[in-house]
């Protein structure tokens, strides 16, 4: 039986209109439900994205208590402008595997509740790019997806050979993933496809074998492999087995490794398909690919082309610099950052910094909730921020990275909020993707609470959407 975590928000909730559609227009608030579409009862947002592409659409839906309809005549495809409340009405599906390294076995207490939900669903892979392992799948949810064709999926492979993959997800009845990526082409449905690196078991020959495997798929349009990450609790509880971090030498054979197969895959298909995440080349100290080897950046979420986004963004932000096109005022600003980034963050602001005159101050934070070894800034809780800064004095203008909070930038991920961070350190704190952000929000002479925090709003990608708690309106 497939489990499903059941939710308190009524089915078809909605959770906030577009003010500039056709919802808006017709009067429907947030707090109203949408019961059917066009006469069909809808079971979660994706039947109601695709209930609603026709060019006449009549909505059932409860609003200010009572029962009616609304009809909507539009283009074909243009939306109506609902965002629900829960992205799955009957529940969200949860993961049937005992993956040894599931980074959720070792998250510590007193983490925002959705954080700890390990959900293994298929639309949530549709409608936001969460990984997949596919293993849960009944045939009624097959018969959805050829019927609906949701495509891409995002499905968490780590291995081909079936043996070793059910060792990799603790589960002896997990199907071949070969067989389901074949059936999904089959439905003309793409798929994103992620590998977790564990030291010593899927990786050397094993992944060689799971890169071809997957290279042979034509519906397989990408392949993102990570390393495994683990927090202190994690690595204590399992030991050495898979659970270590890579060390530099480990991180350059993993990068020379795919980097033969990026050359395969552009002979014969045009594209790199296969994508070590930013962690190996940083890890390694190799060079980042040029934009151009990311394929338009499929699995940036994931971790893979974060690093060349920064870089490139930079490059066309020196130019408006030299070209007179940009005159940032000198200032001083201190940017905190997750350790990994932070080398090449300050290289980059040493390089502004010439230009500028901005003294920039680089503050690589330490993450005590995880474990030093977990060092990317999108796991930076916001007490480390707060612990860390507090200590320092601060000027005027604080930059945080936006990946550190949630998806509506309402909290870190122990809940501590942006206020709250900024009253305690009696500071304005801007939360930004790039450097060329940054350097706007200085040059635009914002010293006010309340105008810096005009960053953090809803995240540029949909990805980790269903793991946060929605705010109103």
């Amino acid at each position: 039986m497939t489990q499903k975590r059941r939710s308190s928000v009524p089915a078809g909730a909605i959770s906030a209109i577009d003010p500039d559609s056709l919802a808006a227009e017709a009067g429907l608030q947030p707090g109203d439900q949408v019961l059917a579409v066009n006469g069909q009862p809808i079971r979660d947002p994706v039947d109601y994205r695709f209930q609603t592409t026709d060019d006449i659409v009549e909505l059932e839906v409860v609003h200010q208590g009572e029962v009616g309809l609304v009809e909507f005549e539009k283009p074909i495809d243009e939306p109506i402008g609902i965002e629900f409340e829960d992205d799955a009405f009957d529940g969200t599906r949860i993961c049937n595997n005992k993956c040894f390294f599931c980074f959720l076995k070792g998250l510590p207490k007193g983490l925002r509740k959705p954080l700890y939900i390990k959900d293994d669903d298929y639309r949530l892979s549709f409608l936001h790019g969460n990984f997949v392992t596919l293993t849960n799948l009944s045939d009624d949810d097959w018969v959805r997806l050829e019927e609906q064709r949701l495509s891409p999926m995002h499905v968490s492979v780590h291995a081909t050979d079936l043996n070793l993959r059910r060792q990799l997800l603790g589960n002896r009845t997990a199907p071949d993933i070969l067989d389901q990526l074949r059936r999904l082409a089959d439905m003309r449905i793409e798929a994103h496809t992620q590998v977790v690196l564990c030291p010593g078991v899927n990786d050397g020959d094993a992944l060689d074998q799971t890169v071809g495997d997957l290279l042979r798929q034509d519906n397989v349009t990408s392949i993102g492999v990570v390393p495994v990450g683990s927090s202190l609790e994690g690595e204590q509880r399992i030991g050495d087995d898979g659970m270590r971090a890579h060390s530099p030498a480990e991180a350059r054979r993993v990068v020379k490794q795919l980097r033969r197969w990026q050359r395969a895959a552009r002979a014969e298909r045009g594209r790199s398909v296969v994508f070590p995440s930013d962690e190996f080349y940083l890890t390694a100290d190799a060079q980042i690919p040029s934009a151009r080897r990311y394929d338009g950046f499929p699995q940036w979420e994931n971790g893979i082309g974060m690093t060349r986004t920064l870089v490139d963004d930079w490059r066309k932000t020196k130019r408006r610099i030299q070209e007179g096109r940009l005159d940032v005022p000198e200032t001083s600003a201190l940017i905190a950052c997750g350790t990994l980034i932070a080398p090449t963050m300050q290289a980059l602001c040493d390089e502004a910094a010439e230009l500028t005159g901005v003294d920039f101050t680089i503050v690589p934070i330490t993450n005590t909730l995880f474990g030093s070894r977990v060092n990317v800034s999108g796991l930076i809780p916001g007490r480390d921020y707060l612990s860390a800064l507090s200590k320092r004095d601060l000027p005027e203008r604080i930059f945080l990275p936006r990946a550190s909070l949630d998806y509506f930038g309402a909290k870190f991920l122990d809940d501590l909020t942006p206020d709250q961070l900024e009253s305690q350190l009696n500071r304005p704190i801007s939360f930004v993707y790039t450097l060329s952000e940054l350097l706007q929000s200085i040059t635009e002479g914002v010293d006010s609470i309340e105008s810096a925090r005009r960053q953090p709003q809803p995240n540029q990608r949909s990805n980790g959407r269903s793991w946060t708690t929605p705010v109103a309106g």
